[in-house]
């Protein structure tokens, strides 16, 4: 079986990418851990005299980690395209690695959710007296005015399944070999995912309720927010695709850093879709609507 692998890779002949040494993970988990660092003394408000120890940390911590994320990719890129040595194997495990990555992703929303829910089902539980006190033992708690969500959040959900076609449309087109259409397709795609986060940002300057409001609004931003952070995160990773597109680095037969780009845009959509049926629409029903 041996004898019918076809090796692309550079050096001795073998089916697996066998990176060169890198700094990157090193510098990487320098940068991360300052920024974590940094977070933790902004949020105690550390100052070392005059220096504001937080928000410089924060600050550092987050460039270093847009530095090594920019200088890394940059490199798998090059390996890609220039070294050709991303073979059919190495592409499994690229798979592999991006559908556990989405994997984790859900678990992370499933935790919104479960506050979300916990909260809304069990609003007049006996024991929970402190939340009882706040929610009247209702929801959404007494008094709160929620978002219509067959207004605004219905036109972002319209906005995003309209972008998970474009999408799609993407991807059928390089699998044909079009790259005019796969070019053009995905620079909707990023345009559409620009338009939703506008929207979402006029959305919460419109809230008739602020993130310490209670529990209704924590959950609120939280789930929402996070979404939209993903969404922002999604949008530039399909930025970078289209701008690969343009160069040609993309072909019929090679293309996973754009299918990658795509599943995590799909789960992004399917994420909102669950985030308006339960909160804007199910958990805004008996509420005031804004």
């Amino acid at each position: 079986m041996a004898d019918n692998i076809e090796y692309t890779t550079t050096g001795k002949p073998h089916p697996y990418h066998l990176v060169r040494p890198s700094a990157w993970p090193l510098i990487g988990s320098f940068a991360a851990g300052l920024l974590a660092l940094g977070t933790v003394f902004f949020m105690h408000d550390v100052k070392w005299g005059d220096f504001n120890v937080g928000i410089k940390g924060t600050l550092l911590g987050f460039l270093g980690v847009l530095a090594v994320m920019f200088f890394w990719w940059k490199d798998v890129i090059y390996e890609s395209i220039v070294e050709k040595v991303h073979n059919g194997v190495t592409e499994i495990g690229l798979r592999f690695g991006m559908a556990l990555f989405i994997a984790s992703e859900v678990m992370f929303f499933v935790a919104f959710f479960w506050a979300f829910f916990d909260a809304s089902l069990f609003a007049d539980e006996v024991k929970q007296f402190l939340r009882v006190e706040h929610t009247g033992g209702v929801w959404p708690p007494e008094g709160t005015v929620v978002f219509n969500a067959f207004d605004l959040p219905f036109m972002m959900t319209m906005i995003l399944l309209l972008s998970g076609c474009t999408v799609t449309w993407a991807h059928h087109a390089i699998l044909e070999g079009d790259q005019k259409n796969f070019v053009k397709a995905l620079g909707l795609t990023v345009g559409l995912g620009a338009f939703f986060l506008c929207f979402q940002v006029y959305e919460y300057s419109k809230a008739a309720f602020g993130f310490a409001d209670g529990i209704y609004s924590s959950t609120f931003y939280m789930a929402t927010g996070f979404h939209g952070f993903h969404v922002l995160i999604g949008t530039l990773f399909l930025a970078v695709c289209w701008w690969r597109a343009a160069k040609e680095h993309f072909t019929e037969d090679e293309h996973f850093g754009f299918e990658a780009a795509a599943w995590y845009w799909h789960f992004v959509d399917v994420v909102w879709l669950f985030l308006f049926v339960a909160i804007y629409w199910w958990g805004g029903l008996g509420g005031e609507v804004h």
